[in-house]
């Protein structure tokens, strides 16, 4: 008994730590379908314009991030591949305010990049659970890790294509799943689209 104990805390602790190597027991998976079920509940919000009931399911305390990537030499992309938040340039860092003013703006109908709308579509896969706290049993915020491919097309011939990954700190509360940090890192060094209008 006293054994079954030790590794009970053994797991704990590799979960809480951010440790990939979670147990992969079916409370584990029970908990990856309902993260992938809420990424593509919203990639649906996001789809369908329905952007008041997105930022429902963002924290009040969101930090929405993408940095700008490099072109560095082998051996630097660790340190100076991507900008840091708070420090230089980014193509977003955000918060929910400045995010709920980005969905105003679109839904006021005479945004200049998005009128007409753009059509889109939202595409996620590769979601992994890297880290759960406390624990599996009771977890109350998740680390998360998906890629994303994004498609948009707008009036007759612009058409773009995004790539990429996103690092998710997912906090599970009685009110429903809330995105609390998104990390958002674009498989691009150069910006080929006109902008960036889009949610990820």
């Amino acid at each position: 008994m006293n054994a079954m104990v030790q590794e009970k805390d053994k797991v704990a602790t590799a979960t809480a730590t951010g440790n990939s190597a979670i147990q992969r027991t079916p409370e584990y998976y029970r908990l990856k379908a309902d993260a992938e079920d809420f990424y593509y509940r919203e990639s649906d919000l996001l789809d369908e314009r329905r952007f008041r009931e997105w930022l429902d399911i963002l924290a009040d305390d969101i930090v929405y991030f993408m940095p700008i990537r490099r072109n560095v030499k082998f051996g630097q992309h660790a340190a100076r591949e991507n900008t840091k938040q708070g420090e230089g340039m980014s193509w977003f860092d955000e918060d929910k305010w400045t995010l709920s003013k980005r969905v105003d703006q679109i839904l006021t109908g005479v945004h200049y990049a998005e009128e007409p709308l753009s059509r889109i579509t939202h595409m996620v896969s590769n979601v992994q659970i890297k880290a759960v706290r406390p624990d599996l049993d009771k977890p109350s915020e998740l680390e998360v890790t998906s890629r994303f491919l994004l498609y948009q097309n707008r009036v007759e011939y612009e058409t773009y294509t995004f790539v990429g990954r996103r690092n998710d700190t997912i906090r599970i509360t009685e009110s429903g799943w809330k995105v609390a940090r998104r990390e958002i890192l674009l498989e691009q060094n150069i910006l080929l689209a006109k902008n960036l209008t889009m949610f990820f």
